[in-house]
């Protein structure tokens, strides 16, 4: 789910950066807060950051305890994608296993939608594996489908921080979309 959100951060800035009057220009502070945004890219509680959409204040610089940086607590908007459970959303399939698929959805990769969750469809081994549904429509790879969120779970793991969603198309609107323009189905 798009979010629009109100966040604070300590943006760092190096001591030696500063002017000799000690004084940062405002427009150094977004870059840094933009620079360490993209580092960060996702925070359990907000989600992924997408864009920033207004800078609200930059405080009064404190020194850390080191003393090679200085702190400047920044308030800003931001709009981010949040995945919640029950909300329909598109991805793409980049990987086909006899037990699932794995799909993309905007800065998510890791969708997972199990057998088990595809009712009426089944694996078809080959070359380029696919599941294969009782009214013939497929899911390959490169395939857009339309799925709920099932169920989200944080992973923090080894520094790699994202989110693992479980998906199904266990429902009447939900399974291969078919994109504007193309020609049909392939027999």
């Amino acid at each position: 789910m798009l979010c629009e959100v109100e966040c604070v951060f300590k943006v760092l800035f190096p001591v030696n950066s500063l002017n000799k009057s000690g004084l940062v220009a405002k427009s150094q502070i977004a870059a840094r807060l933009l620079y360490q945004l993209s580092n960060i890219r996702v925070t359990e509680e907000c989600g992924y950051f997408l864009a920033v959409t207004e800078l609200r204040s930059i405080g009064r610089g404190v020194p850390d305890e080191s003393s090679t940086y200085v702190l400047f607590p920044v308030t800003f908007c931001c709009r981010t994608f949040l995945p919640k459970r029950g909300e329909v959303m598109i991805g793409t399939v980049y990987y086909i296993h006899e037990r699932g698929v794995f799909l993309k959805c905007g800065p998510m990769n890791f969708i997972y939608l199990s057998r088990l969750k595809m009712p009426n469809y089944n694996f078809i081994d080959g070359v380029n594996p696919f599941f294969l549904s009782n009214d013939l429509s497929r899911i390959e790879k490169d395939c857009v489908i339309r799925f709920m969120v099932f169920a989200v779970r944080w992973n923090n793991r080894d520094r790699a921080r994202h989110f693992h969603i479980l998906a199904t198309i266990d429902d009447a609107s939900l399974g291969p979309v078919q994109l504007a323009g193309s020609e049909g189905l392939d027999l």
